[in-house]
């Protein structure tokens, strides 16, 4: 049989794991992730209010339940856990998956102040990611500055707008629904340097903003008249296309009013945070316009906005692991069809797929065919990968050098242990929101002793 370890389950891991099985009889496959809990991005990007989304999970649960795959959680693979090179010598081959862990930066003055925040970390928190920094997001703020026009940046719009009666039903963790709850933002700013034509929503996320209740939308009709494609969009692909409609549409006819006004600008780059003491209370943003080269130019105009919390959503960017190869620029692994390049030759054995083979680019159903051009690659090398000798089961190996794996029991048990939270609550499920609870739970399932 042809072992092989799947580094990281979200999407790509799962849809990597999946094509696998499907694809050779021979293989069995170990998804190991350093999380004690499934599905990635999935669990802990996809926006709580977004149901539908994270129904995504019965899918990558049917991948992660087939008799040939093994979930491991809780296994940090690199530095303080296993390291690559030992994962090598357990598997045949490796596929990492690992996405991208970090976000991009503004590199601006002010960057660092109090209640500046990158968009992951806000999701982070309202997501329970047991990483999660503390609350203290919308304490004290009373206007929020959204830096970036892609989906993250309409999601974590969207919370703050929403009311606790629509996040009461979520998953979201007891105490940020009760920050949220309490929270007296009523005015966000969603800004982005270029113009509607560039801007990386979707349609049916930017509709729905015009849905949340008790709130008015509003776009600058000079702002989106900047943009050659707005005045006649012809040439635009058709979501493009979409996206100019339903911004013309609040131009003209600003959503219904309410509590929460949402006011999306574009042509302004921000260029520094400004200070009260030590907190942020403003951002200062220059007018951009188009070069005529598809490029863009500062104009030497200038703006601020007030703004208690600040949040950057411009982008997520992947991060060196240990032990592999890393294109710094790019922050990807670099690859040929998969395979790891070591100094410019494939290295066979090691594999990547998903965010951190090219980049955060795609909605979840990209995944796939990138899972499947690496799958490709490794069944390809499979003649030659089989000569090696590997343990006839590395997970007794990992045990001996004591690693303690949550199993799929262990995850049915945090499971368990979340529908019982959010009963207690009088809510639904509710996720457990840190290591101790979670591990807790885990440990406490009907789990093969360690």
């Amino acid at each position: 049989m042809l072992r092989v370890a799947v580094v990281g389950s979200g999407p790509s891991g799962c849809y990597t794991a999946q094509s696998l099985v499907q694809r050779n009889p021979g293989v069995l496959v170990d998804v190991l992730d350093r999380l004690p809990c499934p599905y990635g991005l999935v669990r802990y990007g996809v926006a709580p209010d977004h149901e539908k989304i994270k129904s995504l999970q019965d899918n990558l649960r049917a991948v992660l339940e087939d008799e040939r795959v093994r979930f491991l959680g809780g296994v940090q693979v690199g530095p303080g856990g296993v390291p690559v090179a030992r994962l090598r010598e357990l598997y045949h081959a490796v596929v990492y998956c690992v996405g991208a862990a970090t976000d991009r930066r503004l590199g601006i003055p002010g960057e660092e102040l109090r209640g500046s925040w990158s968009a992951t970390e806000f999701v982070s928190w309202y997501s329970a990611h047991p990483d999660a920094v503390a609350g203290g997001f919308v304490h004290g703020a009373r206007s929020a500055v959204v830096i970036g026009v892609g989906n993250v940046a309409v999601d974590v719009t969207r919370m703050l707008a929403r009311g606790p009666a629509e996040l009461g039903p979520t998953d979201m963790p007891q105490s940020a629904l009760a920050s949220l709850a309490s929270s007296q933002v009523s005015r966000v700013h969603m800004v982005g340097r270029r113009g509607p034509s560039a801007a990386r929503f979707t349609t049916k996320e930017l509709r729905e903003l015009g849905t949340l209740p008790d709130t008015q939308v509003t776009v600058n009709p000079a702002e989106l008249e900047m943009d050659p494609h707005y005045v006649d969009p012809s040439a635009l692909p058709a979501a493009q296309r979409r996206n100019i409609e339903v911004l013309r549409g609040w131009a003209t006819a600003p959503a219904p009013g309410g509590r929460h006004r949402v006011r999306l600008r574009f042509f302004l780059r921000p260029v520094e945070l400004l200070a009260d003491g030590d907190r942020v209370c403003g951002v200062r943003l220059e007018r951009t316009r188009p070069d005529g080269r598809g490029g863009l130019v500062g104009t030497g105009r200038y703006e601020e906005i007030e703004a208690q919390l600040v949040l950057r959503s411009v982008g997520y960017r992947g991060v060196a692991l240990d032990g592999l190869p890393f294109d710094a620029e790019r922050g990807t692994v670099p690859h040929a069809a998969g395979r790891v390049l070591r100094e410019g030759v494939a290295a066979p054995g090691e594999y990547v797929a998903g965010w951190i083979k090219r980049g955060p680019t795609g909605v979840i159903g990209t995944n796939r065919p990138c899972a499947k051009e690496t799958v490709t690659s490794l069944l390809a090398d499979a003649p030659v990968l089989l000569r090696r000798t590997v343990p006839a089961d590395p997970l007794a190996a990992l045990r001996a050098e004591g690693v303690r794996p949550v199993e799929w029991s262990g995850w049915q048990a945090i499971e368990r242990a979340e529908a019982d939270l959010g009963a207690s609550l009088g809510r639904g499920v509710v996720k457990l929101p840190d290591w101790e609870s979670l591990l807790t739970a885990a440990r406490g399932g009907a789990q093969d002793s360690p």
